[in-house]
């Protein structure tokens, strides 16, 4: 039992939170005599139960604005803030109103402008998408001067004052992925393309890394040719993609690291190439067709529901509205998704 609990709260709320006496009250907390066990965490718990009413307490009647920040393909970060509306309802009685700035395509410069203006209009928190340069880590530095915590989502800024990542292990899904590939190519040399959307998100470096790593030791006859700039949006990522099989007619494997999963198969069918194997991330409503399809061999997937509900805990827990309690996961669990175990 925390000393501080113990002193925000008077005997006689204690006692009747409990539904005990006062005297028993004091004899728990100055430990004087004997108590049953069973009536001292009675009365733990209802120190408990007064501190978390205290806590709600001080959210009620007030919005708690909460500024989701992304770039990505407008279809992943429009399946995120689907998930992050569907948790507000479950996390009353705090009142949290999401504002979305979500963006395919942004340059740094005003990707700063916006978080600046997040800190301007009374933002209580930020939920940050967006490429590891210096001028963002700084801007998120700025938020946390001024008491708003960022936490990042899907791609980490470790060099930052954020106060928490969420996220899938992203080395992890990378070997998971080499795994993958091994298993499903056969056992003579061939050439794997690894598709980024961009070299500036650090969660797409990791799972490469990841990925190349895995096979430079247990696969080394697969040979990786990199692919980047497409920022998972269709007619770059198509363009990309059409260049390396010209480059590459032996091409037969894809690992999509950062989407436009649609334009890497057509790229293939315009060529009238086969793809053997294409891995790619993230139950999206594309990617959902694309498997069903049999296009895609599998996809690795997180839970972007609890993802959701960890990021707006996190800063509800930064404020004080939330008790410390345990530590969340480190890590999402990382999900194989296949046509036979594709929910919804």
């Amino acid at each position: 039992m925390n000393e501080l609990d113990r002193k925000k709260f008077s005997i006689k709320q204690i006692a009747a939170q409990a539904g005990v006496s006062k005297a028993t009250v004091d004899r728990v907390l100055h430990r004087r005599g004997q108590v049953h066990y069973q009536t001292l965490k009675r009365v733990e718990q209802a120190i408990r139960e007064l501190d978390s009413q205290q806590r709600a307490a001080l959210a009620a009647g007030r919005t708690l604005y909460f500024d989701v920040v992304m770039q990505a393909p407008e279809r992943f970060s429009g399946a995120v803030a689907e998930a992050m509306t569907g948790q507000v309802g479950s996390l009353a009685p705090y009142r949290i109103s999401p504002r979305f700035h979500l963006f395919e395509d942004i340059g740094v410069t005003e990707l700063v402008k916006l978080l600046q203006r997040s800190l301007e209009q009374g933002s209580q928190g930020v939920i940050l998408k967006a490429p590891d340069e210096p001028p963002v880590n700084e801007a998120v530095n700025r938020l946390s001067e001024a008491g708003i915590p960022v936490v990042t989502l899907v791609t980490d800024l470790p060099a930052s004052r954020r106060i928490g990542y969420i996220g899938m292990d992203n080395r992890s899904a990378g070997r998971t992925a080499a795994y993958l590939m091994r298993r499903w190519l056969p056992p003579t040399p061939a050439r794997v393309a690894v598709v980024l959307s961009s070299q500036g998100f650090r969660g797409e470096e990791e799972r490469e890394s990841g990925f190349r790593q895995w096979l430079r030791e247990l696969a080394p006859h697969l040979e990786v040719v990199e692919l980047s700039g497409g920022l998972g949006i269709y007619n770059k990522t198509l363009g990309l993609m059409t260049d390396c099989l010209d480059r590459h007619p032996d091409l037969t494997a894809v690992y999509s690291v950062g989407g436009g999963n649609r334009a890497i198969v057509d790229a293939f069918a315009a060529r009238g190439r086969p793809l053997e194997v294409l891995i790619g991330h993230d139950l999206d409503r594309e990617n959902r067709h694309l498997l069903a399809e049999g296009r895609i061999a599998a996809l690795i997937d997180h839970d972007l529901q609890q993802d959701a509900r960890r990021a707006f805990m996190q800063l509800l827990r930064f404020h004080g509205f939330l008790p410390a309690g345990a530590a969340p996961p480190d890590f999402s669990r990382v999900l194989v998704v296949t046509p036979f175990n594709m929910a919804g």
